[in-house]
């Protein structure tokens, strides 16, 4: 009888999330941001086929399956490793699929979870799930190829994993500083044409471009997962991914995905620079830093095909900013959004409420910055203390409430020391209305709809955002 070298690879039958370990977070409160490809278990696929197994890719979350489809595909497939994406939020519910994995297979089938939350409590979560056989912590691709080799799990820098009746956690894995040497992801076990641009209804895929942050901000995981120092592909081998996209599956819209896109100028340009020359004409949205964008910059990014940037705004409130630790200004925050609105790209503004030290007033004063930076998108969301954030600890050591994971960025996990966690959730609905639901706001999205698809999908969206709220 032939090995078996199938490994399944899967978004459990959970909601739809952004399931990127950054963010973690429902895809019914983005606007811009539609449900994206499963980007990490594509990296996996290209690192199987590596060490000669055939993956296969499912998400059940999008279009949204059960886990009686999952149990029907398992059986069919009968895979030697299953390996399953799972988030703070939905962990319980993501487990299932696993757990089913053993009561049909037993000792025949290796479980794997990833996520970023077993790079914190993965000898916990073990403990109390007695059907999982490894977990990943940290960055995950070299881990799994050598798995996948066959060494002894003793020898595997990044895992816990079970060894008989106990749970081993080994050495954690460092960071991985040639990105370049990773594989493209594996496009081809996945259907692109159900990842979409929202307001053009054409196919979309994610660039990973780089990993790391210098900054530790107070609520964000960039830092405790991807490491301080910012890791980048060469433009080479970007342009040879974005042209594998172009020509083997027509994909010509983009979002690429980094801690901070343009924190290295130079490196910033020379991309930029080399798209242009390149002669491919895509589109890309990506992020920045409200401090660090320039005139320069910003032009080639612009020549280079972007449309959108995001932008961490996150407050309208200097103190509340230096809490959080920013290490940010309103004016330079106002600045940046002026220099992007004259070159013509379009931007979208995070917020957060409901920190620690949030009160009325600070909140209103992020409603009142918000409308006066007038950006084409915003989102507002609710402080989320997930694993391994400051946030998190901060909450432990407090009288804050106890962490509930069920409504991350939506609604509010912990009280503040001035606000019930109802009041931040009135708060936050209120920010929602009162922000899209302006005439002026309303008049300025209608006059840049170019299309039936995009002002059909922009409707959805402001419907499915408005009835959350």
């Amino acid at each position: 009888m032939s090995e078996n070298k199938k490994v399944y690879l899967i978004y459990p039958p959970s909601p739809v999330m952004n399931r990127e370990d950054r963010c973690q977070q429902p895809t019914d409160d983005l606007i811009v941001i539609p449900p994206l490809a499963p980007l990490d278990l594509m990296y996996f696929a290209s690192i199987a086929r590596q060490k000669g197994y055939e993956p296969l890719i499912k998400d059940y979350s999008f279009p949204a399956s059960t886990i009686d489809d999952f149990i029907n595909d398992l059986k069919e497939i009968k895979p030697k490793y299953i390996l399953a994406n799972v988030t703070s939020p939905t962990l319980e519910n993501d487990l299932l699929v696993l757990k089913t994995a053993k009561e049909f297979f037993g000792d025949s089938i290796v479980t794997i979870t990833k996520g970023a939350h077993f790079s914190f409590l993965a000898k916990e979560v073990l403990q109390s799930h007695d059907f999982i056989d490894i977990a990943i912590c940290g960055e995950g691709e070299l881990t799994f190829g050598e798995i996948l080799e066959g060494l002894p799990l003793s020898q595997i820098k990044g895992i816990c994993y079970r060894d008989e009746f106990e749970i081993m956690e080994n050495q954690r894995r460092p960071f991985n500083e040639n990105l370049d040497e990773l594989p493209y992801p594996a496009r081809d076990l996945i259907d692109n044409s159900l990842y979409i641009r929202p307001d053009n209804n054409k196919k979309q895929a994610v660039i990973k471009v780089s990993r790391g942050c210098p900054y530790h901000c107070f609520f964000c995981l960039a830092t405790p997962l991807n490491g301080r120092i910012v890791r980048k592909r060469s433009p080479e081998n970007i342009i040879g991914e974005i042209r594998e996209c172009v020509e083997k599956y027509g994909i010509k819209n983009f979002i690429f995905w980094s801690d901070i896109f343009n924190l290295d100028k130079e490196w910033t340009r020379e991309l930029c620079s080399k798209i242009t020359e390149s002669g491919l004409k895509i589109t890309f949205s990506t992020n920045t830093r409200a401090d660090s964008a320039d005139i320069e910059t910003i032009k080639l990014m612009k020549k280079a095909g972007c449309r959108l940037v995001s932008i961490g705004v996150e407050s309208g409130s200097q103190f509340m900013l230096d809490k959080m630790g920013k290490k940010i200004t309103l004016s330079q925050i106002i600045n940046t959004v002026k220099a992007f609105k004259k070159a013509g790209i379009q931007i979208y503004a995070y917020y957060v409420i409901g920190l620690p030290w949030e009160t009325k007033e600070t909140i209103k004063e992020t409603f009142e910055f918000a409308k006066k930076l007038n950006t084409d998108y915003v989102s507002f969301y609710t402080a989320t203390a997930l694993v391994g954030t400051t946030f998190y600890d901060y909450v432990e050591n407090s009288s804050l409430g106890e962490l509930d994971y069920s409504h991350p960025y939506y609604y509010p996990t912990v009280k503040t020391h001035f606000l019930s966690s109802q009041e931040v959730f009135e708060c936050h609905k209120q920010l929602v209305r009162g922000y899209y639901l302006r005439p002026s706001y309303i008049l300025k999205m209608l006059f840049k709809i170019r299309s039936f698809a995009q002002l059909k999908n922009y409707i959805k969206a402001g419907l499915r955002v408005l009835k959350r709220h």
